[in-house]
């Protein structure tokens, strides 16, 4: 009390005190300390009432992540590395059996494998993803963390295109020149430049000519990020910039950095295997139907979790201090596999897009999902997984590759092929060989079965396929030894679909106390969907946000600033 008291006494109230003298002036000075107590009191309770008491032990907080993906595996880490949240008191639910979202990998010799896409990391653009692997042990060799395992992989194992596209000859094309118009050089220049506000909802299309979607650019660009010409402009522009520095390299994908194994192996195992040992408890075959939020007109608090579990329908009570985070949206939600003999359904929206439906019609300003989910026709394509027991075949075909994306751009489906290092499942045997495809345009007839390539069992997929690379005579042997196993996915390009800037939520929505998106279809600013990164960062900057850390979330790259990659670039335009 006394050195709060004197610490109220300034230099200029020293006149004062000798005017009225010590005694009195204590009364006054304690008088005003009261007063200035209570006022601080009631600001206090105030706050506390609209955020949240802090004077609480970390060790009480629970936190609730809705989906078992990538941004939920990473944001429980941040949690525990940087927020101290006990493992215990963090639950991750997941409607599937297995977690790991859309960076999957499953199956076996017998059965077949199944990706059901790849996803191609990046160095110079991973800032948020590779300061995370650098804290997670390897699976296979805890000494070292993922990132250690991954620039060791990468460094022995090198990315390149040898046929980044295939020509109607089953040729490696000369991609030696982007193929490029004054026009279309003019056109990407100004795209860059302009304001997403200006840009709105533009598709791709209404930016550039005809003309643009028949360059070598055009084709490579488009495959390896998987655009489609009816896509957002404003998610184009976004890559562009981010990916600038390999836009000179495009036709090699030398820029590519590849896990050791497929990504389920090589990142979900080591994330769930480290937080396990945490004691993150994993809710799986679980799914969250509803939210119930507190009544208010401005702040937005979580107070019920409403979920179903092998059919019973349960509820957890969220206290005050409690997290939740919730991954609004799925681009793998409806996939549905085929085999050999049968081609894949068409799946529809799961419980993922649903609860995003569901919420918003209680908080209106927390995204628009119709944007997303409502436009299966221009968001959908299809991959495959091939398992080959003819390894002499498998790598002779690789030598024709590269381990890199090769892409049939007379090919009516718009097909790729990607051969990556094998093996690419840890429990893949020596004398099995796995590579994987897909096609942007599956409800095209092929060009030499005459069929939707969504109608296409496995077994008239490798037909395609091989006809395309003038193997026909091998085809028998190879339809006897392999096994195709078709995905379809309704959603896998949907955050691509044009949008407002209102349509994904903040990462954190204005009056949150306890909920934060992550995932794909979040906003935030300058950042690129469809990548590992995205998930990894909304969840980095979930956490920092409702636990109110001094921490700095890694900045995005500023590529287009650096003078190098911008020559580079120009140079690359004329090529």
């Amino acid at each position: 009390m006394v050195s709060q008291l004197f610490y109220i006494i300034h230099v200029s109230q020293i006149e004062e005190m000798r005017a009225v003298g010590f005694k009195e002036f204590c009364i006054s000075a304690a008088a005003k300390y009261h007063l200035f107590y209570e006022e601080v009191k009631k600001m206090t309770e105030n706050y506390q009432k609209t955020h949240g008491s802090q004077n609480h032990s970390i060790e009480e907080t629970k936190a609730y992540f809705i989906g078992g993906g990538v941004a939920s595996l990473a944001g429980a880490v941040f949690l525990i590395r940087d927020g101290h949240i006990p493992g215990k008191n963090i639950h991750i639910f997941e409607e599937l059996n297995i977690a790991g979202g859309s960076c999957d990998g499953i199956g076996s010799p017998e059965e077949g494998y199944v990706v059901r896409g790849g996803r191609m990391l990046n160095d110079p653009a991973y800032e948020c993803t590779w300061e995370l692997l650098k804290f997670i042990p390897s699976v296979s060799d805890p000494k070292k963390s993922v990132r250690d395992e991954v620039v060791d992989f990468n460094k022995r194992i090198k990315t390149r295109a040898k046929a980044r596209l295939v020509d109607e000859n089953g040729k490696a094309a000369d991609v030696s020149s982007m193929g490029f118009s004054n026009a279309d050089r003019i056109a990407l220049a100004k795209l860059t430049i302009t304001p997403e506000e200006a840009l709105g909802t533009l598709k791709i299309n209404q930016w550039f000519s005809p003309s643009f979607f028949k360059t070598n650019f055009w084709y490579m660009w488009a495959t390896t990020f998987a655009f489609q010409p009816w896509h957002s402009a404003v998610e184009f522009k976004r890559y562009m910039i981010r990916f600038m520095h390999e836009f000179p390299r495009i036709h090699t994908l030398e820029g590519v950095t590849r896990t050791p194994y497929n990504q389920y192996d090589s990142l979900v195992l080591p994330l769930q295997k480290w937080l396990e040992g945490q004691g993150v408890h994993f809710e799986m075959n679980c799914q969250v139907t509803d939210l119930d939020f507190k009544p208010s007109e401005s702040v937005k608090t979580v107070e019920v979790i409403h979920y179903t579990r092998a059919g019973k329908q349960d509820e957890i009570a969220i206290r005050e201090n409690d997290l939740v985070f919730f991954t609004n949206g799925s681009m793998t939600e409806g996939s549905r596999l085929g085999s050999m003999t049968s081609a894949p359904g068409l799946g529809a929206k799961g419980g993922s897009f649903t609860l995003w439906e569901t919420i918003v019609k209680k908080q209106p300003d927390l995204g628009n999902p119709s944007a997303f989910a409502d436009h299966i026709d221009e968001s959908l394509w299809e991959s495959f997984t091939v398992t080959m027991k003819d390894t002499a075949f498998f790598n002779s075909l690789q030598s024709f590759t590269g381990r890199a994306l090769a892409t049939f751009k007379d090919s009516n489906w718009f097909m790729s092929i990607v051969l990556p290092h094998q093996p690419h499942f840890t429990n893949q045997p020596e004398n099995v060989s796995v590579f994987w495809g897909y096609s942007l345009f599956p409800d095209n007839k092929g060009n030499y079965v005459h069929k939707k390539m969504s109608e296409c069992t496995g077994e008239e997929i490798l037909i395609e396929l091989f006809n395309h690379l003038k193997l026909t005579e091998e085809l028998p042997s190879i339809l006897k030894t392999s096994n195709c196993i078709p995905c379809m996915m309704p959603f896998i390009t949907s955050q691509f679909m044009p949008r407002t800037k209102e349509d994904r939520p903040p990462v954190v929505p204005e009056g949150s106390t306890n909920l934060a998106f992550i995932g794909q279809y979040c906003e935030i600013p300058d950042d690129v969907v469809f990548t590992v990164e995205y998930s990894v960062r909304s969840a980095q900057m979930a956490v920092y946000s409702l636990l109110k850390l001094d921490k700095e979330v890694p900045p995005i790259s500023q590529h287009q600033y650096d003078v190098r990659i911008l020559f580079n670039s120009f140079i690359t335009s004329f090529r």
